[in-house]
């Protein structure tokens, strides 16, 4: 399933616990592409308490507690890493990450916190939910096969990349637009796991981000980009991702282009997804200011310039993921779309707000 369907699904389950209709979620996927992320979106959207707990670097006694002696009887102390409302608040989230790296012992003693939501005398609290993650068993990670019970205690869902869910990600998370001018360029690399041709780094949306960080700080050392980039995102893409950057720097002005200005429209298809992604940034960029309405129209009214009508499409459609509504108020949004009324490749769905 893609990103955006997952986070719903997580959203939905979320909101189950306060009806007593929550059940316990198992998220599938390859390393680095995004499990552990969609789970605390949900919690920072929800200003909630989010619990990351590592299982495959535990003990059962970890979870389970240690006993000790009170009168005549053995009792267990409860670990201070398990939801408690009064220390974490009556709601929030219990990540059991890397729970198909832990051994059985450990997840043995897990059976009945998920299914019941007890640890002996401990009881998690009603507001809480209970989200695990690994890898799969021919992702190369150091994993064991889940046993029948455990399994049974999840509903479980498989997550891969997706592009569009991560562009529209990497505007929010303002990742460097080059970055995501050189995937809509090159879409095979978000993710390309292979142990022949990358055994150590390789293009993920986490090594991506990465790249991005990577920018951030050896930009203007261009003599240690380049390895910087391979550290990231593996030899072979690397290379062609600083290629990719080697051009940008014949991109339009794009303030001019905001400002409404002629600007000339580049040749080259891999600059042409630059200037797209250079002005879906710049939107976001202003979207809270007063002439927002103002550059979204000179946005539009560029965007008819393309060569290939797909490539404005695209570049309308990522606005619109990042901007929603607003951009449809625009009057140059109804010029631009009587440009592309017989292009029925797409469906673009913008009567609905984002």
């Amino acid at each position: 399933m893609r990103p955006l369907h997952i986070l719903q699904i997580l959203e939905r389950e979320f909101a189950g616990a306060a009806a007593a209709a929550h059940t316990p979620v198992m998220l599938w996927g390859p390393p680095g592409v995004g499990k552990s992320q969609i789970i605390a979106q949900i919690a920072r959207s929800h200003g909630v308490s989010l619990i990351d707990v590592r299982l495959s670097q535990m003990e059962p006694t970890d979870l389970r507690g240690i006993p000790f002696r009170s009168g005549d009887r053995v009792e267990w102390s409860v670990p201070a890493l398990l939801p408690d409302a009064a220390r974490h608040g009556p709601r929030g989230i219990l990540f059991l990450d890397e729970i198909t790296s832990a051994p059985p012992t450990v997840t043995a003693a897990a059976y009945q916190l998920i299914l019941d939501r007890r640890l002996g005398e401990y009881r998690a609290p009603d507001g809480w939910v209970i989200f695990a993650a690994g890898n799969r068993y021919g992702d190369r990670g150091v994993t064991y096969v889940m046993s029948a019970p455990l399994a049974n205690r999840f509903t479980h869902y498989d997550i891969e990349p997706n592009l569009d869910d991560w562009v529209e990600w990497a505007h929010a998370a303002a990742i460097d637009s080059r970055v995501i001018a050189f995937l809509r360029f090159r879409p095979d690399l978000l993710f390309d796991f292979d142990l022949a041709r990358n055994p150590v780094a390789f293009p993920s949306p986490r090594s991506w981000e990465y790249a991005h960080r990577a920018l951030v700080k050896f930009d203007d050392s261009p003599e240690l980009l380049l390895d910087a980039l391979q550290a990231c995102v593996g030899p072979a893409a690397g290379v062609e991702f600083k290629a990719f950057l080697d051009n940008m720097h014949e991109l339009p002005d794009i303030d001019a282009i905001a400002r409404g200005e002629s600007a000339q429209m580049p040749r080259g298809i891999d600059l042409q997804y630059g200037v797209a992604a250079a002005l879906v940034r710049r939107a976001v960029q202003v979207r809270d200011l007063p002439h927002a309405a103002v550059v979204y129209g000179h946005i539009l009214t560029y965007a008819k310039g393309f060569p290939q009508r797909e490539m404005g499409v695209m570049l309308v459609t990522d606005l619109h993921r990042s901007i929603g509504r607003p951009l449809i108020a625009v009057p140059e949004f109804s010029e631009w779309a009587a440009t592309i009324t017989d292009l029925m490749l797409y469906d673009l769905k913008f009567a609905s707000a984002h």
